[in-house]
């Protein structure tokens, strides 16, 4: 999520990258060595993909799917969780991931539905990057 859309130029941990590692693992402790203190964008990312393979983690998550409703129920103790492809699941235990960082917020300015040259949004970088040579560039936010 967050590492993958926010890609651009100039992105990197606000906290120390020690603190984005898995714990779980003192092998995978070992085997990573930050490159610095606040990892840009691109070391994040090449850490937590194959950490992620590494130990399987995107194994029993739904992606891409938003939760309608989640109930507790205490006499079994498991969660109701509806979501708006129709899988509904029981799991012991609920993450409350929001995505309030996977949206982004496009201010409504007047004029910009008309405007005639190139709109960038952090949380949209192209992945191929953006040459600003000899232009004029203004920056909202």
């Amino acid at each position: 999520g967050t590492w993958y859309w926010n890609r651009y130029p100039g992105a990197r941990c606000d906290v120390e990258s020690f603190d984005y590692s898995y714990s779980f693992s003192e092998e995978l402790q070992q085997d990573w060595d930050w490159s610095e203190k606040y990892a840009a964008q691109p070391e994040n990312l090449s850490y937590l993909d194959p950490v992620a393979d590494r130990f399987d983690l995107r194994t029993g998550f739904t992606f891409e799917t938003r939760v309608l409703s989640a109930q507790f129920d205490e006499g079994t103790p498991t969660w109701r969780v509806k979501t708006d492809g129709g899988h509904d699941v029981t799991p012991r235990f609920e993450v409350s991931a929001t995505g309030s960082l996977s949206t982004a917020n496009f201010r409504n300015i007047a004029g910009r539905q008309t405007f005639g040259g190139e709109v960038f949004h952090t949380g949209f970088w192209p992945h191929e990057g953006v040459d600003f040579t000899g232009k004029r560039v203004g920056v909202m936010g």
